[in-house]
């Protein structure tokens, strides 16, 4: 059984299943589990020495346990998800540098490498927006959002759902975003104004999209790239790219200070950065931009160059004082019941 997902080691042993060992490349991966799970396989075919223990979490979950295993790690390497909490963890001593060839990453991957010092590198980017289910907004008389400040409007009341920014990475996001776009005071406002709207704050980034895909709420926050897959899906969900602007994710892989395992991280590593790895996304309907120049990508994917990006500021926004203070003033002025 090469991947424990959210299965306990206690319920594996029970089951007559042997825990990891050390000799295995232990990963933590952030991205979609059908992803995961592609890649671990696909790195398994062309490393036949090597076994991966694979488990999903999110990327706040997942800081929390490295800086918790600080000297004692369990994981070898975190891929996936958000680049702000790589980059905290880089900042924190808490990753090291793989030193693997970014020569054909796009700029933008080899932005989030040099800022960290190498102990992070960029795999694939994605832009936040909002989407809504036509069908529900239809039935309701619901004019459709076109602004991240259309949210706060009554007309949404109970139609929201977006994810909590102390375990989501794609919730810290569009929080960083609302910062960036209307400055913080006005941003807080916003975010509190929308959570009078908002049904549930979920821990995951992507589970806001597939509850409006399947008609539990109107409206999602989110990363466009989920949202197409679950469109291409057949679910009636529109895609909108806020008017205001939006910010933008640069998903990360990172080699764990200490890893037990550092020379099969690095494989890892290399591994996942090569375009023949990066094309295989749309297998799994996974539509984020691949950072490898060489990479193809579905044609139903968001395009960068067609949204309003903001400039998003990487560096700011990941370092672990601005995350700290900006979690606290979320949890003091917009807060999630459900976390109390």
């Amino acid at each position: 059984m090469k991947k424990f997902g959210l299965v306990s080691s206690a319920v594996l042993m029970l089951a007559g299943v042997t825990a990891a060992s050390a000799d295995d490349l232990n990963v933590v991966c952030s991205n979609e589990q059908d992803w995961c799970d592609l890649m671990v396989d696909a790195f398994e075919a062309v490393n036949a020495d090597v076994d991966v223990q694979m488990v999903r979490k999110s990327t706040g979950e997942t800081l929390a346990q490295i800086r918790a295993e600080a000297g004692n790690p369990k994981i070898d390497v975190w891929w996936g998800g958000t680049g702000d909490p790589h980059l905290i963890a880089a900042a924190e001593g808490l990753t090291q540098a793989s030193n693997v060839d970014t020569s054909e990453l796009l700029g933008w991957a080899k932005n989030l490498t040099e800022i960290s010092n190498g102990r992070t590198v960029g795999v694939h980017a994605g832009a936040l927006g909002i989407a809504y289910n036509s069908e529900i907004l239809a039935e309701k008389d619901i004019l459709p959002p076109a602004c991240w400040v259309d949210l706060t409007d009554s007309r949404f009341s109970g139609e929201i759902q977006v994810a909590n920014p102390n375990s989501s990475g794609t919730a810290y996001t569009e929080l960083a975003t609302f910062v960036q776009v209307f400055g913080e005071d006005q941003a807080f406002q916003l975010l509190s104004d929308i959570g009078k709207n908002v049904n549930s704050y979920t821990k995951s980034g992507s589970a806001p999209s597939k509850a409006a895909a399947r008609g539990e709420t109107g409206v999602s926050i989110g990363f466009m790239h989920d949202m197409v897959k679950l469109r291409k899906t057949g679910f009636p969900l529109e895609i909108v790219s806020p008017c205001e602007g939006t910010g933008y994710e640069v998903g990360g892989v990172s080699i764990i200070e200490g890893a037990r395992n550092f020379e099969d991280a690095v494989k890892w590593v290399e591994f996942v950065i090569t375009a023949e790895a990066q094309s295989r996304g749309p297998e799994v309907g996974t539509y984020n931009v691949p950072s490898n120049a060489n990479a193809t990508s579905d044609p139903d994917a968001p395009r960068l160059t067609d949204i309003k990006l903001i400039d998003y500021d990487f560096a700011t926004y990941g370092s672990s004082e601005t995350r700290a203070r900006l979690l606290a003033r979320w949890d003091t002025e917009v807060s999630d019941p459900n976390s109390q």
